[in-house]
Order: C-alpha cells, then structure tokens, then sequence
C-alpha cells in the first residue's frame, strides 16, 4: 500500500483559485494602506487683503487687513511674519513632511510704518518647526555618562558629592554657610 497522496484535476484548480484569491486580497489590503493626508496650516495670504498694505501703511491698518501675526520679531525694527505651511504623509502613519511654506514678512520702521513687504518660500532658507515649543541652542546635548567620562559639570558635582573633591574630604555643607 502506497502513503503518496494523489492528486487529481479538480484539486490543483482549487489551489491554484486560493493562491489567486490570497494574491489579489493581500494586494487589496497593501493598497488600503496607500492614504494620502495633506495638512494645510497657517495663514493663507489673499491678494485682496495683501493690496490693502501698500508700502507706507500704519501698523494698525495691517493688523486689521493681514490680521494677527503668526510671529514677530523686535530685534533691528519690528517685522510681523505670516506663515502658512502644507504637510502631507503618503501612508497612513508616517510622519507628516513639509512640502511647501510661504512666509509672509512685514517690516516697519521705528514709527510703525511699513517699510517693506518680502514672501520667502522652502527655496529661500530651510524649514523650521513652528509647532514645537522648544528652543534651539548652540553646543552639544550630551548624555549623563558622556558628562561623566569628559570630565564635565555632573562629574564635578560626583566628585564632590563623594569626596573625590580637592583635599579628598568630601565637604560639610554647614561649614560652607
């Protein structure tokens, strides 16, 4: 007696439909993943209201044309930014990449009068995050550890924690009063 399984023409069709119907319910499920978003965010300029501030308007006259500013600057003279961003993502939960930004700069003189209108777009400087709430700053972020073996300011503070400091006594902070 043979333990060879035999197959016949009506089971090779019926394998061959179930790998046809798995391949085309697997491309239906990838291509469901396949949703766009596209985010727009900001202030959107509008020709009309860009005409109303010509060149010598008050700072009033823009405020109620333009509306409020999306940000401001005070350093060398007063100038009022109004940014619009477009984000989009090609997959569902990928994270959102900037595609376009327009900047919209009004600089006034020291009277409140404008002086000059500029637009800047993702052609004229890099992109910057407008959302997040945190602060760049210059030099390196570095870890606990790293500031351990450099040398710096947390293993100072071990060393005289521990009475690695100078003299090799750790200190009495009632004798530093």
């Amino acid at each position: 007696m043979s333990l060879n399984k035999r197959y016949f023409k009506s089971d090779k069709k019926f394998f061959s439909n179930a790998a046809i119907a798995i391949i085309i319910a697997s491309a239906t499920a990838l291509s469901s993943c396949q949703t766009s978003t596209v985010l727009n965010g900001g202030y959107i300029v509008d020709e009309q209201s860009l005409a109303l501030v010509p060149e010598g308007s008050s700072r009033e006259q823009v405020l109620l044309s333009l509306g409020t500013p999306s940000t401001t600057a005070t350093f060398d003279g007063e100038v009022f930014y109004y940014i619009s961003q477009r984000r989009q993502r090609s997959m569902a939960f990928q994270k959102l990449r900037v595609t376009d930004q327009s900047i919209l700069a009004i600089y006034f003189d020291k009277d409140g009068v404008v002086t000059r209108r500029a637009n800047y777009t993702l052609k004229d400087g890099k992109v910057f995050d407008t959302i997040s709430r945190v602060t760049p700053t210059g030099g390196r972020e570095l870890t606990f550890l790293q500031q351990m073996l450099s040398g710096g300011s947390a293993a100072n503070a071990a060393k005289s924690l521990f009475g690695g400091g100078a003299g090799g006594t750790p200190q009495n902070p009632s004798s530093l009063r």
